[in-house]
Parts: C-alpha cells; structure tokens; sequence
C-alpha cells in the first residue's frame, strides 16, 4: 500500500442488538465477542482498548492515557472518566527547563515528557463503576491476540514503519517493538508475548498490579536509566478521576466532550460559535461554509490554548467559556468575508496519534472512548519484557513560567485526546442520539465540528460524515496554515486562500493529518447506524 488514495465507498451499517466502530477489525471482533459474552457497551469498551493495544501501537496502549463518556440508557444520563496521567512529583518547572530546545519546548521523545499512564486504572475503574464482566474476561481477546499473533493492517504498518525508524530506533527497548529492529509488512504476523503477559497480571491483580507491582518497577527502572524522574510513588498514587461531562445545546441536541484538562470544550466553543449563523443555507464543502467553520475554530483555539490545563491546580473559567452570551460577543470577531489570523485569547470571567471508538450495546448504553500514546509510539521507550512503549503526553505542558498550563510536579497537561457523545432532547426526555469521535491531535476537536455538523445540521448518514473531505488547522494554533483535504474542491481552496487563508492541499498518506473518526447514530426506534473512517483499517460491526 503505497498511497492513501480513496478507490471505493462504504455503506454505512444498520443493527438492534449492540454495535462497535473501531480503527482495526480485530479489535471490533474482540469487542462483539464480549456483547455475544452478554458483556455491556463498558466490557465491549475495555476490550477493544485492550485489542487495538495489540493491534495497533503505533496509536495507543497501556503506556498512555485514556478518557470516555458513557451514556446510561435507565438514568438517560451521561458521565465523563478522566483517565489521564500527572507530572512526576520531581518534575519542576525548572528541571523541565533545563532539557528545553530552542523553540521553547521539550524534545518531544524526552523521559521528561513522560506523565504517569491513566489508561490501565481508567480501564479497571470504568468497568468498575459500570462492567458486568470480570476483568480477565474483558481482557481475554486481547491476550489471545497477543500470545497467537494477528496479521497488521496496511494504514497500521504504514505508521509502525515509520515508528521504528523515528522513535523505536534509538529509544531504550524500542526494538521490542519490532521485527527485526524494523516495523511489519501488510499482513505480515506480530506476536506480543511481553503484552500478553502484561495483560495477565493486571487481569488477575487489577490495577494495583500495574501501579505497585513488577509492571511499576520494570517502568520506572527503565525510566530511570533513561534519564526521567518518574517514581514508584508516583505510580502508586494514581487516581483516575469521574467528572461531569461539559456540554451545549445546538439546536435540539445536547453535545457532551470531557472537560479539562481535555481539549473537547473547543468543539464546544466552535458549535455556540457557528449557532449564530445560518449555515443550512451553505454546501458543507462551499469556501463561505468552511470560511466559518475555520474562523469559529481559530476562535475557540485561541481561548482554549491559553486556558485549558488541570482544573484541579489552575483556574478555568469553563461555564463562561461555553455560555451563550461569550459565544455572541465572540462571533463579533469573526469576518465573514475574510481570514483572521491574529485572534488573541478572550476573558471569559464573570466577576473572579490516539484511538477512538465506540460502542452501544443491546440495552442502548453507550461508550464514547479514546486512548491514546500521543505522538505515535509516545516517546517509544519500552519498559523492558512489558510489549508497550510510554506516552509523550507531558510534551503538551507549557514552559512559559506565566502560562497557565505550565508544567508542575502532580499536574496534568493539557490533553488532546477527546471522545463526544450526542443526545437529542424532545419532549423533556435526553435521549442516545450518537456516539462519536476524530482522533489525531488538535485535529480532533476540528473532526468532531466537521463530523458533528454533518450529522446534526447536514442530516448525513454516519459513513457519508466521516467520508467528507476535511481541513485542519495544523497546530491548533490561530495563525497556522490551513491544510485542506484531496476532494475538496480546487475552486473552492482558491477561494479560501483569497480571503486570505494561507491553505496547503493534501493528498497521499498526508491525508492522516485529518484524522481517523468512528460514528454509531441511534434513531428513535433503537435502530443503530454504523461508520467508520475511510483514512483507517477499521470497520463498524454489528451483533
């Protein structure tokens, strides 16, 4: 597989009795397995983590973090889990500082980059709170895939080739990650033996075996020799944390992301944003319509990489970030005939490479999750015999001393990784109406706008939603390029570039900056409508 073209269509699917959307088939299997198991949309949840750990490290693992959203069908409410890991305690500012490049910020790959992984004890305190199944039969498939080996997708060793000549070349105990010190061919088989054994203790120990037993002491002994800070007290008083959801209404549905230290509340901010304009009346794939889109993005990137950091530590003005009344003082900014590319942040105050999937099951309980190593393979370090590398998360932190997301011992970073889930409120009942979710960096809060408004404004179907061609602003930042997708119009990016959007066509393999989403809508007669991304190896599936 040489390019990243886009030869065929998909159909989206349909089914009653419980449906998954991941990245990689094999992981859609082990989920449906566990719903066949009589499993919950939570097990179903915990076992694709667990799988696409196997089957596609080139984006998560157990290594990383993780958050979702679950949708409980008897309350009709929604929960959010933040599962995301805290800077060593030794991590001060100044030792932070120290290891600094010369654009300011640390080497991405660095051992400082490394916050304690969340997704191990998010996995175990999800289905705690919501399982029906035990841990060790959750986590069953994946082990099989790891002990036996499974076939690599072609978009996985694309970014698995390119890992181990990035990361896993020169990073302690990246070979492991390898075949030959090099990363698998298109269906060439992968074992895993050192996952499988991972997967074990924690499926007998739970996440106590992780934080505090051999699994803590191979990683911070491999840290260690790497140069981090990372301890074994800070592994052991790791805690995931349950959160009330952020959320606004466009429309008649009520849209819900995770709050911060994740990024979700810029899709937020962007739909209040655009609710202020008519953008029925526009072509999804019109220079006025993605003229809008882009310009209420580069306004709530502007807010959002200023404020959002660990809310338990800094002061963040969320209510007013998402309020109407910001939102219509905002939308003033916005030119609808020309580009802004110097937004500054606001003052919202009153008076003070990643995975996403999702699941519903049989009973209309919904997971929205991702999970995520960051760049890639994180920073590809290995704890030795472990098969996972560790997250770059800490990357994200600021080490401007005035920023509000400066890095600080115990805190967390701001967070790219984001899943959204959608309910539609009629007659005063909050009903399922989506789970969904774009990964790829601060791509993603720009996929759950483009995805969102296809489904809820454009009234498409969940595969024709993540078909259409999307742009992305590249770092998130509001001066930054605009990276337009092969399929929108040439017509259409001249305009753009006339109001003076500084636009970059993409094609190939580039195409994986617009991230990789997955969609299951349910109507209201329970009737569930899969899709799953074009730019990835996965599917959707029913029961």
């Amino acid at each position: 597989m040489t390019t990243l073209d886009f030869n065929s269509r998909r159909s989206p699917i349909y089914g009653k009795n419980g449906m998954i959307a991941s990245s990689q088939p094999l992981a859609t299997a082990a989920g449906l397995e566990i719903l066949a198991a009589g499993g919950n949309a939570v097990d179903a949840a915990v076992a694709v983590a667990a799988a696409l750990n196997v089957t596609e490290p080139t984006s998560t693992g157990i290594g990383g973090d993780m958050f979702a959203l679950y949708f409980d069908s008897v309350t009709q409410t929604v929960s959010a889990l933040n599962g995301s890991g805290r800077a060593p305690a030794a991590l001060t500012l100044e030792l932070a500082r120290s290891a600094m490049q010369a654009d300011g910020e640390l080497p991405p790959y660095h051992p400082y980059t490394v916050t304690v992984p969340g997704a191990c004890a998010g996995w175990c305190d999800l289905l705690e709170k919501h399982g029906t199944l035990p841990l060790r039969r959750v986590l069953a498939p994946a082990i099989r895939l790891a002990d036996e080996g499974f076939p690599v997708a072609p978009v996985a060793s694309h970014f698995w080739r390119s890992g181990a000549e990035r990361q896993l070349k020169n990073a302690p105990n990246g070979h492991e990650m390898t075949i030959d010190r090099r990363g698998p061919n298109p269906g060439e088989i992968f074992r895993n033996p050192g996952l499988a054994q991972t997967f074990r203790l924690v499926a007998e120990g739970g996440k106590k075996a992780y934080y505090e037993g051999p699994i803590a002491e191979s990683i911070v002994e491999t840290l260690q020799k790497a140069g981090g800070c990372l301890s074994l007290g800070d592994l052991a008083a790791h805690t995931s944390t349950w959160e009330t959801p952020a959320s606004v209404t466009f429309g008649n549905y009520r849209i819900y992301e995770c709050p911060p230290n994740g990024q979700g509340i810029t899709a937020l901010m962007a739909f209040n944003l655009l609710e202020g304009f008519d953008l029925s009346r526009l072509n999804p794939l019109s220079a006025e319509r993605l003229h809008l889109e882009i310009e209420a993005l580069r306004l709530a990137f502007a807010d959002t990489r200023w404020y959002v950091t660990d809310p338990a530590i800094e002061n963040i003005p969320i209510n007013e970030m998402l309020s109407k009344e910001y939102a219509a003082e905002r939308r003033k900014l916005i030119n609808p005939k020309r580009a802004t590319l110097n937004q500054q942040h606001g003052k919202p105050f009153s008076s003070s490479d990643t995975v996403y999937f999702c699941v519903v099951d049989q009973w209309g309980n919904a997971c929205s999750f991702i999970n995520s190593n960051y760049m890639g393979f994180g920073t590809g370090i290995v704890p030795k015999g472990r098969g996972f590398t560790l997250q770059n998360r800490g990357h994200n932190f600021s080490l401007d001393p005035q920023h509000p997301n400066r890095v600080a011992p115990g805190k967390r970073p701001y967070h790219t990784i984001i899943p959204a889930m959608v309910t539609k409120e009629e007659r005063g009942k909050n009903s399922l109406f989506a789970a969904y979710g774009v990964m790829g960096g601060f791509m993603q809060p720009q996929g759950h706008l483009q995805v969102g408004l296809g489904l809820l404004l454009d009234q498409m179907d969940a595969q024709s939603a993540l078909d259409l061609p999307r742009f992305c602003i590249e770092d998130g930042k509001p001066s930054d390029a605009v990276a337009l997708e092969e399929g929108i119009p040439l017509k259409v990016m001249a305009q753009l570039a006339e109001m003076g959007h500084p636009v970059r066509p993409v094609s190939g393999w580039g195409r994986a900056l617009f991230g990789r989403g997955q969609v299951i809508v349910r109507d209201n007669g329970g009737t569930l409508q899969g899709g799953s991304d074009p730019r990835a190896d996965g599917c959707a599936m029913m029961l």
